[in-house]
């Protein structure tokens, strides 16, 4: 035995009543689990719950476990294993050409890092320096807007069929190399330029290898439940398992509607549908400041975009979009300048900007809202990040104890002062919504967090504490175990969760970081055979 957890807790993942027991630990896998357990180095785990390290069903550190990999953000707060390529915007598979452009398009995302080692271009290269070492294990989605980039390019059009067979032939070659499914960003450039045939036959594609669809649907405000339907319509018609990607009802237009999105799902998923969703449990969403952009403003890539902010008569038509109508990039709905917050930006003349709301800084000003906007997108061509208080506590509540539920941080870690979701995610639903307001109960909860989202991943031996199960692993005080980030505040490590162990590795150890890099890639394997 490596080492024996004594006296613990244990919550196994299945949602079952928590059970005091030693567990130990060899060999990178849970070796024996009783009242005796002997061998190796024993920590007293008196107090504490001992439950299968979190997955974060939804994560953008796709550069940042490279580039940073204590990764000190996730492995802090227990998670031991991230799903990355999200919203359908990420690095792999790409070219030359793409790469550099999704280089500048998601700066606000996840930095550009100077030297960087950008030594891949396929999914399965990607996955390859991954298993070089990183601090959590990590899975990747196909992202179906960097599809479209690859094949299609940046028009605002429906794919032709040739253009379907090459993303399709690019997609099933992706999920070979080991991805677990698909992404898609429809409110994001490209991605959003599909129709649901398109998607339908990528999905269809993605079913058959063994793989999930996750995502990011048309609109999360008005129109928020014809998007949702649309999203289970394509699985139906093609077959594939649904993963709806932080998944709640928000703009003023929703407030209190998450049952209707609750009943939507309920009957899909009663008629036979495999759907399961992601949520984060805050109010405020975040992305990059350019996604509020009408989505024919995107049409030709970054470059484009910047020529007709640049032109006086294209941003009054933007404006107009934006302000007046509510542009598909805002999800259908006005903008209201006073909930949009910037809290990234890569020029130091607009450090003033961080932390406040696109109307505060335009009134300190003394100029209108848009035109500041659209000043600070082009001056930093478009690689500005921001929060969106947009949501609403009722529909969190509801949408979290739902059946079908599991946990994502949706977080990024980059930017002056990112969404606090990044750090404080998963010791935010344990210490609040369980321990604090009881909207949760700890052993569903841990479920929900673990062995749910093992389960959508295919996962055979990780998401419960079991003999044989690979040794992802937290331990975390039930009575003190809570986020510390904030919005002011936000790169704050978690208090109450002393040890972490990814594949039999402490990674935190009483309270410590020890640097290991325990993690490597989690592959599809449904995909063979």
């Amino acid at each position: 035995m490596d080492i024996v957890y004594r006296g613990a807790r244990v919550v196994d993942g299945t949602g079952a009543p928590g059970y005091r027991a030693d567990v130990g630990v060899a060999d990178g896998r849970v070796a024996e689990i009783g009242e005796h357990v002997t061998g190796g180095r024993v920590v007293d785990a008196d107090g504490l719950v001992l439950a299968p390290g979190f997955i974060d069903m939804h994560s953008h550190s796709d550069l940042q476990v490279l580039a940073a990999p204590d990764h000190l953000a996730k492995v802090s707060q227990g998670v031991t294993c991230e799903v990355l390529g999200q919203d359908g915007l990420s690095y792999a598979p790409v070219d030359d050409a793409v790469l550099a452009t999704l280089r500048g398009q998601l700066a606000g995302w996840n930095d550009d890092p100077a030297g960087f080692d950008w030594n891949w271009r396929s999914v399965g290269e990607y996955l390859d320096r991954l298993d070089r070492g990183v601090a959590v294990n990590a899975a990747y989605l196909v992202p179906q807007g960097t599809l479209r980039m690859l094949c299609v390019g940046w028009d605002d059009r429906p794919a032709t069929p040739r253009e379907v067979d090459a993303m399709k032939e690019v997609l099933a070659r992706s999920l070979r190399e080991g991805a677990v499914g698909l992404s898609s960003g429809l409110t994001y450039t490209p991605g959003m330029y599909a129709d649901t045939a398109e998607l339908v036959e990528l999905c269809r594609v993605t079913g058959e290898l063994g793989g999930f669809y996750s995502p990011h649907h048309r609109s999360y405000g008005a129109g928020a439940l014809e998007a949702y339907a649309e999203m289970v319509e394509v699985s139906q018609r093609s077959g594939c398992p649904l993963h709806l990607a932080h998944a709640t009802m928000n703009f003023p237009v929703n407030e209190g509607r998450a049952g209707e999105l609750l009943a939507l799902l309920d009957r899909a998923i009663d008629g036979g549908a495999d759907i399961t969703l992601d949520t984060y449990p805050y109010l405020p969403g975040a992305t990059y400041l350019s996604a509020l952009l009408p989505s024919w403003a995107g049409e030709g890539g970054p470059d484009a975009t910047i020529a007709r902010l640049s032109d006086p008569d294209t941003r009054e038509k933007i404006r107009a979009a934006i302000e007046d109508t509510g542009s598909d990039g805002c999800h259908g709905v006005p903008v209201d300048w006073r909930s949009i917050e910037i809290n990234g930006v890569r020029l130091p003349e607009h450090a003033h900007l961080v932390g406040r709301s696109v109307a505060e800084s335009a009134t300190a000003a003394g100029r209108p809202p848009a035109e500041l906007y659209f000043d600070v997108l082009v001056a930093e061509r478009l690689g500005t990040s921001c929060l969106m208080h947009v949501g609403h506590e009722d529909n969190v509540r509801a949408i979290m104890r739902h059946r079908a539920h599991t946990g994502g941080s949706d977080g990024l870690l980059v930017g002056d002062r990112p969404h606090p979701r990044a750090w404080g995610t998963f010791p935010r639903y344990l210490g609040r919504y369980v321990r604090e307001l009881g909207v949760l109960g700890l052993e569903e909860c841990v479920s929900h967090l673990t062995g749910r989202a093992a389960r959508r991943l295919g996962l055979t031996d990780r998401g419960l504490v079991r003999e044989g199960f690979a040794a992802d692993l937290v331990l975390f005080d039930p009575d003190t175990v809570s986020d510390t980030a904030t919005f002011d505040e936000p790169r704050q490590s978690a208090t109450g969760i002393p040890h972490v162990v990814v594949n039999g590795v402490p990674v935190i150890d009483d309270g410590r970081h020890t640097g290991a890099l325990a993690g490597h890639s989690i592959r599809n394997t449904r995909s063979r055979g």
